[in-house]
C-alpha cells in the first residue's frame, strides 16, 4: 500500500471510530458531529482508494462523485450510491444553526458509512 494511502486510511479510521463513540454517548446526545464524522470517514476512505489506484483525489465532500471516479475500478460500489447520496448531505448540513441530526440519521449516517469502509478496506487488503 502506498505511503499516501496509508494516510488516508489512518485519517478516515480514526474519524470513524470517533463517530462510533460519539454515537453511544447518550447524555447530552452529539448526534450532528457524528453524522458528521460518518461522512468524514466515508469521503477519506473513498480518496484512499482513488490515492491506491493512481487516480487524481479530488477536494470534494461529494461521495458520489467519488464512487463515480471509481466507477472503472469498482464497478460494483455503483451499489453504494445511495449510501454516498445519503452521507454526502451530512458533509455541512449539521455545521451550522438551522437543523440538528435525529437518532435515525445517525444510525443510517452509520450504516451507511460502515458499508463504505467495509468495502474499501477490502479492496485495500485491510
Amino acid at each position: 500500500m502506498k505511503a499516501a494511502t496509508h494516510e488516508w486510511v489512518k485519517k478516515a479510521e480514526s474519524d470513524y471510530q470517533l463517530a462510533v463513540s460519539l454515537m453511544r454517548r447518550r447524555k447530552p446526545p452529539v448526534r450532528d458531529q457524528a453524522c458528521f464524522l460518518f461522512q468524514q470517514a466515508s469521503e477519506k476512505y473513498l480518496k484512499a482508494r482513488l490515492e491506491e489506484a493512481g487516480v487524481n483525489v479530488p477536494k470534494t465532500h461529494d461521495l458520489e462523485m467519488l464512487i463515480q471516479l471509481l466507477n472503472p475500478i469498482e464497478p460494483l460500489w455503483t451499489s453504494l450510491s445511495s449510501a454516498a447520496q445519503q452521507l454526502t448531505r451530512y458533509a455541512v448540513r449539521f455545521r451550522y444553526p438551522g437543523y440538528e441530526a435525529t437518532a435515525q440519521e445517525m444510525k443510517t449516517a452509520q450504516k451507511d458509512a460502515k458499508a463504505i469502509r467495509q468495502e474499501v478496506r477490502l479492496a485495500l487488503g485491510l
